[in-house]
């Protein structure tokens, strides 16, 4: 579905994965793979494919949203290692994937991508961390100790 600024997902973003939010910049989802607890941050501008094409204010938007998505990510799992890319060599749209990572999971030490593990989230088990991912994303800062 485009929106009014003429964003469109990409259509196997849209069936891999359960909507979280939208940020500033990024529509937030989250991998429908539990085997890989998993957020994939697209920015909504039509056509962008490539990061360094983005404008400097863009680009370190999406430096920001991704690392507040992947503490978020971090805080609610708790893996053991965060891995961030951006692939796009089977969906060009541009998007950054943040893949939470734990020691002797089913690609452990590789790579997720063409790992062959698919598992499916339980019945509303993906939903519900979708949507406490989603607070975190969009809870007002804490206030500063000083």
């Amino acid at each position: 579905m485009t929106t009014p600024d003429g964003f469109d997902l990409h259509p196997r973003l849209a069936a891999d994965t359960l909507p979280v939010t939208d940020l500033p910049l990024c529509r937030v989802l989250l991998m429908a793979n539990r085997a890989f607890p998993w957020l994939i941050l697209v920015p909504r501008l039509p056509g962008a494919r490539e990061i360094h094409r983005l404008d400097a204010a863009d680009r370190a938007l999406l430096m920001e949203e991704t690392a507040q998505a992947s503490a978020v990510l971090e805080a609610a799992v708790r893996p053991d290692k965060l891995n961030v890319g951006a692939l796009g060599n089977l969906v060009p749209q541009l998007h950054l994937h943040v893949v939470a990572r734990r020691i002797g999971d089913p690609a452990w030490p590789g790579p997720v991508w063409g790992s062959g593990v698919q598992e499916p989230y339980a019945e509303g088990e993906g939903e519900a961390l979708a949507a406490r991912l989603a607070a975190a994303l969009t809870a007002p800062p804490a206030p500063r100790a000083d």
